[in-house]
């Protein structure tokens, strides 16, 4: 599959899984710089896991799309669906001044459907 993909395909589908994975991995640890805004959010705790674990899965589905493509789309539709969530969430808590972040995580994986 690598050989099929441009060089800037592969740096922009890693580059997206590895945000979005360290995003999902913050979350599960608790680190406090993720979990003290959802919690301003209103994000239930409940749902912390559950968001922590669609975002790993979502970084792990782009990395198996190297060898399954169709994986890896889905992937970056569902880490679009997914952050596009996030700014929704942040606009909805009248943070405006965060929005830039969800969309950093946007970024990427809205690229990597370019190249898809």
């Amino acid at each position: 599959m690598f050989a099929e993909m441009s060089t800037t395909a592969v740096v922009v589908t890693a580059v997206a899984a590895f945000m979005a994975g360290f995003s999902g991995v913050a979350v599960l640890v608790r680190a406090a710089f993720v979990v003290e805004p959802l919690a301003a959010y209103g994000v239930p705790r409940a749902w912390w896991n559950l968001l922590g674990a669609a975002k790993v899965t979502g970084a792990l589905g782009l990395l198996v799309g190297f060898l399954v493509p169709v994986i890896g789309t889905l992937a970056a539709v569902g880490l679009v669906l997914y952050f596009t969530g996030a700014v929704v969430t942040v606009l909805r808590a009248r943070s405006y001044g965060h929005v830039p972040f969800p969309l950093l995580y946007l970024a990427p994986a809205a690229a990597v459907l370019v190249f898809a």
